[in-house]
């Protein structure tokens, strides 16, 4: 095999992970051709940059891959298409390396750890971004999971590879925000205004919200009965999202938003009452141009009366 290893990639811990929209097209578009009736679950490499342990994900490459459903254990992935087109990326974009690998998941699997092993030969710390091709729910459709050595009590026990979950963004500079905002002009219904489209943004945006603090409620809740070992690291992470929380008890505040509440429902009663006295005039103005049109129809009937009289 021939180990391509970036001397700029760091073998240092990942601390986020920015997915381009170019790679989550390339996904999807990969699944709908191979495995969109059969539902197995695609694989394939990653490419970009890291700095400091922020992986930018720019590019990615669909790679040939077999599983036996029943044997996880029993794998393949082909290694001369994936050095050939390595080969070739390279060409185009030296500043590319590989970062590591994609699967359409939706959840992590029993032989990953050992398809990740592989990526460990073209980069030091190679990353795993699990996409959902599916997802009915709000959100990232991404999880990205790097592995470390787990340790153990006993030092005679042999440590093992488990994975870690690291954040995960969708990032675009300026050429790809104007590609997905024509891609998704086309898409939308053009028959919707641009506030029902904001406000179904912002009801899906809430979902995702309450989504994720029912997650949060059902992990505390575990974690008071025991089910759970307690993880000062997450519950740190908790108090720091509720610090950042404001207190609504506050006098200030709550007429603040009173006030704000009010001048909203303010614009929205006056625009009622303009379109309403708008279809009103309309319907006005077409009374009008009907009893106008009733007259001229008239007025054909008594000529054409008597000229036949």
């Amino acid at each position: 095999m021939d180990v391509n290893k970036s001397p700029q990639m760091s073998s240092g811990p990942i601390k986020k992970v920015l997915i381009h929209p170019l790679v989550l097209l390339s996904i999807v578009d990969h699944y709908n051709r191979v495995s969109q009736q059969s539902f197995r679950r695609v694989v394939g490499v990653l490419l970009g940059t890291s700095f400091q342990g922020i992986v930018d994900v720019s590019n990615s490459y669909a790679v040939p891959f077999e599983e036996e459903v029943t044997d996880p254990s029993v794998w393949s992935l082909n290694h001369n298409y994936h050095e050939a087109m390595l080969s070739m990326f390279k060409k185009i974009n030296d500043k590319e390396h590989v970062v590591g690998w994609y699967s359409t998941g939706p959840k992590l699997r029993a032989n990953d750890l050992d398809i990740h092993r592989l990526f460990h030969n073209y980069v030091p710390n190679p990353i795993l971004v699990i996409t959902d091709v599916r997802s009915r729910e709000p959100g990232i459709p991404t999880n990205a999971y790097y592995d470390v050595e787990e340790g153990k009590e006993n030092p005679t026990q042999k440590s093992q590879k488990v994975f870690v979950h690291v954040p995960s963004e969708i990032a675009a500079d300026e050429v790809e925000e104007i590609g997905v905002g024509h891609l998704l002009r086309d898409v939308k219904d053009t028959t919707i205004s641009t506030l029902a489209t904001e406000v179904s943004d912002k009801l899906t945006a809430i979902k995702g919200l309450d989504a994720r603090l029912r997650r949060i409620s059902w992990y505390l809740g575990l974690l008071i009965i025991g089910w759970y070992p307690l993880n000062h690291e997450v519950l740190c992470h908790l108090q720091d999202v509720v610090n950042h929380c404001p207190n609504l008890n506050v006098p200030e505040l709550i007429k603040a938003f009173v006030v704000k509440s009010n001048d909203m429902m303010w614009v929205i009663y006056l625009t009622a009452l303009i379109r309403c006295v708008i279809a009103l005039h309309n319907l006005i103005n077409n009374k009008i141009l009907y009893k106008e049109y009733e007259k001229a129809e008239d007025a054909k009937l008594l000529a054409f009366e008597s000229y036949h009289s």
